[in-house]
């Protein structure tokens, strides 16, 4: 059961509790697949010339439907979702849910952790595209208003995409407020927009049935199946809900999803086709169409505004997903700033959002318009969807030890509809889909360089370390001259004498009365209770092994969590941090590939330094150079 940051429960809140959860989850994570009328309705038509018939309309509008209701509702809202590591989802929460306890690959599990880690570096491609399509489309509203605006259009998206990765270094707390009331409002204007259009032509509540949908695969056999590929962009977003579930817990989300956003945007998808078919050339753009004149540009400032906010959930996933990855050591360390005093995951990485909102302006600059952004849009999260569905399989089997039948029955009513929506969606490559793959494989590449460099790293220094029972036996043995104060060495592993250690004690011959080796872990949790937050061990003569343990969703601050233990008192203007800084220079007597070594290189030189990452004064810290062959 997840926890907020009042400690309590999520899942077993009520009553005004439960509807402020819910609102705000309305704002954080259904911003994205709230967004999907502006566009998926055109491009289902648009894109593939179909007929403007009433058993076409139909047809669609089932389709939407029941894409919403399998995959939202059953496959992520019901099932995936249960999926969770101490309240938190996510693909890497599933990565680390298959990860062995004693990190002994086999290579059938070793297979399935690169899925995880692939999966979330499509996520990144996902966070590129979501801003500049969402945004561009609410903006291309302008046109509607008057032809005259169209020349406007990309200039005022770009700069709305500039203020908004602009603003993420204040952080979302003081804003984060609105979210909730501005994408209620949101749900409640594309519910009446809908309502109106079903009332003039009720004919479209006949696409509830599925068999509307199966008949217009029947009718239109190859041409049906390419339409998968827009009739997915209704389930964009799908997979921040079950990412995003730590936030709220999985009981508002469910309330919200299921009373507020599944009702708003069907009533909305099936106001758009009662449109169509009184008029069927609305199909050009008929999220705008349903409006009257007069509420032209209301309508298109509250869906700037919408789209302005499923943006910003998509760019805090993005940090939050690199913090995970920096947590598990799948990448290398990066500035990071807290944007909130109460709220943990709000988080600010400089790099990763300048990175976003010129990858962002990049593919409106490029694609010039929402439409030909959507071919670029879906590869990338039907690839994932079909991870999560692969990983869910395998925590179902091995975490849970469901039967293989009941793992096998439900795995492939899943698998079966996201083949088929990632199948029709591989026909984008050559017109955008290419890029989140690019993006993808590029993070991979990135991800799994740092990870083998790092582990090659830690074997290289392993080799030049003592075990700490042989060093201490020595400092017995030969005692060296002791000097006032607190020496704290960090080290990877505490069962061997810091080099760090062994070459202060070498050149200055002194040691300080009391000598700390400490060892920062990261849990395959999101959160470790504080209680749970420090291990402490005498070694004797003056020495004590300290291991803070920290979740993959915390940032690690030292000074904080060694002030004020129990068991040992450290005085922190009187300590001394001695930080191992190494060297890495390349040789051709390795198992890494030439690429790999010099973009772990490259890395490791680029990487924030520890200091600054574990937020010890840089007064207080002293670093000693060590040389690494890789």
């Amino acid at each position: 059961m997840s926890k907020d940051s009042n400690g309590y429960g999520k899942d077993d809140v009520k009553g005004k509790r439960l509807l402020i959860l819910s609102l705000g989850a309305l704002g954080v994570v259904f911003g994205d697949i709230g967004t999907s009328p502006l566009y998926a309705v055109r491009e289902s038509f648009g894109a593939y010339g179909l007929a403007l018939t009433e058993a076409n309309v139909l047809g669609i509008l089932s389709l939407i439907l029941w894409s919403l209701i399998i995959v939202i509702s059953i496959k992520y809202l019901m099932f995936v979702m249960r999926a969770d590591l101490n309240g938190e989802g996510g693909v890497m929460a599933l990565t680390a849910l298959v990860t062995p306890k004693n990190d002994q690959y086999s290579r059938s599990r070793w297979f399935f952790v690169l899925l995880g880690i692939f999966g979330a570096s499509l996520l990144y491609g996902d966070g590129m595209i979501t801003p500049a399509i969402s945004v561009l489309a609410a903006t291309e509203g302008l046109k509607e208003i008057t032809p005259s605006l169209e020349p406007f259009v990309i200039p005022i998206t770009v700069g709305i995409l500039i203020a908004l990765f602009s603003f993420q270094r204040k952080g979302t707390a003081k804003v984060g407020a609105l979210f909730g009331p501005i994408t209620l409002l949101w749900f409640i204007v594309l519910a009446s927009m809908g309502l109106l259009q079903i009332f003039k032509d009720p004919v479209v509540l006949y696409a509830i049935n599925p068999l509307a949908a199966v008949m217009f695969f029947v009718r239109n056999s190859v041409t049906g199946f390419l339409v998968l590929g827009s009739i997915f962009l209704v389930v964009t977003g799908g997979e921040a809900l079950y990412a995003d579930m730590g936030h709220f817990g999985a009981k508002p989300m469910r309330l919200a999803w299921l009373f507020v956003v599944l009702p708003a945007l069907l009533i909305n998808y099936f106001g758009q086709g009662a449109l169509i078919l009184q008029n069927p050339a609305a199909v050009n753009n008929p999220f705008f169409l349903m409006a009257p004149s007069w509420a032209l540009y209301p309508l298109v400032v509250i869906a700037t505004l919408a789209t302005i906010i499923a943006s910003q959930a998509v760019i805090s996933g993005s940090f939050s997903l690199t913090k995970q990855a920096i947590q598990l050591s799948y990448l290398p360390r990066m500035r990071m700033k807290q944007t909130s005093d109460s709220e943990r995951g709000q988080i600010y990485i400089p790099t990763m959002n300048w990175l976003i909102m010129v990858a962002s302006i990049g593919l409106v600059i490029g694609f010039k318009s929402s439409s030909n952004l959507a071919s670029a849009y879906g590869v990338g999260v039907t690839t994932n969807m079909i991870f999560t569905t692969v990983l869910f399989a395998v925590v179902c089997r091995t975490v849970w030890g469901w039967s293989w039948f009941s793992t096998l029955s439900l795995s492939l009513l899943f698998i079966v509809l996201d083949l088929g929506f990632w199948s029709a969606n591989l026909l984008k490559i050559p017109t955008g889909g290419w890029f989140p793959l690019v993006v993808g494989a590029i993070f991979f590449a990135l991800m799994t360089t740092w990870k083998i460099g790092r582990e090659q790293v830690s074997q290289a220094l392993k080799k030049a370390k003592l075990p700490i029972e042989v060093f201490l036996k020595s400092i017995e043995n030969h005692p060296p001259v002791r000097v006032s104060g607190t020496a704290i060495f960090m080290t990877i592993s505490s069962e061997y004498a810091p080099v760090a250690l062994l070459s202060s004690l070498k050149y200055y011959h002194v040691l300080h009365e009391r000598v700390v080796l400490l060892s920062v872990k990261t849990e395959d949790v999101p959160w470790v209770l504080e209680a749970k937050r420090r291990t402490i061990t005498d070694l004797g003569n003056g020495f004590h092994k300290i291991v803070l343990h920290f979740g993959y969703m915390e940032k690690p601050n030292v000074p904080k969590a060694l002030k004020n233990m129990i068991k040992l008192t450290i005085d922190e203007e009187g300590s001394t941090y001695f930080l191992g800084r190494e060297r890495v220079l390349s040789t051709a007597h390795t198992d890494m590939s030439p690429w790999r070594r010099q973009l772990f290189i490259f890395m490791q030189r680029n990487a924030q330094g520890a200091p600054a990452y574990f937020e010890i004064p840089p007064s207080r810290v002293v670093e000693v150079g060590t040389q690494v062959t890789i």
